[in-house]
């Protein structure tokens, strides 16, 4: 297995980041064939820079780290550790397509699961409801908790003594 590092992010990356946001809507995307190609990216820009300005803002002191695999940029993991005295947030899991389905998201998600535990804290992210990677957050253990405008789940995974 390839070996994966992680850096906290700088403006530096965000072509990079860009490019591992876009792969998250393409199939989205491929939905809307009266879009031009560049109607598209000029969309997926817009809705990458609002999203990063809007994490910046609202998740004051987050953990946003670009992954990497030989220097090169493979996904992002966004965690704000202390969203709450009593829930550690994932906030954004992406990884590149060629990278997916070899048990990466499943390590990383671990990874966190296990510090928010030693933290004494639950672990939530929220997820669309068509998101493939459902299956994914189910298998490790994540339980829907509540919804978002009908297309977003909130998930949480709960240590088994009880944390709340």
């Amino acid at each position: 297995m390839m070996e994966i590092t992680s850096r906290p992010i700088v403006e530096a990356d965000l072509p990079d980041l860009l490019e591992i946001y876009a792969s998250t809507r393409a199939e989205e995307l491929a939905l809307v064939p009266a879009w031009s190609e560049e109607q598209k990216r000029d969309f997926v820009e817009q809705q990458f820079y609002a999203q990063h300005k809007y994490y910046r803002e609202f998740y004051v002191g987050a953990d946003l780290q670009l992954l990497e695999a030989n220097h090169t940029a493979i996904g992002r993991l966004y965690v704000h550790w202390n969203y709450s005295p009593s829930e550690v947030r994932i906030m954004d899991i992406a990884i590149l397509p060629p990278y997916r389905g070899h048990g990466l998201g499943s390590q990383l998600l671990q990874a966190v699961i296990q510090k928010g535990t030693e933290l004494g804290k639950s672990t939530t992210i929220h997820v669309e409801c068509n998101n493939p990677a459902l299956r994914l957050y189910e298998r490790l253990g994540f339980v829907k908790i509540g919804e978002f405008n009908t297309y977003y789940y909130l998930m949480e995974w709960k240590p088994k003594n009880g944390i709340s």
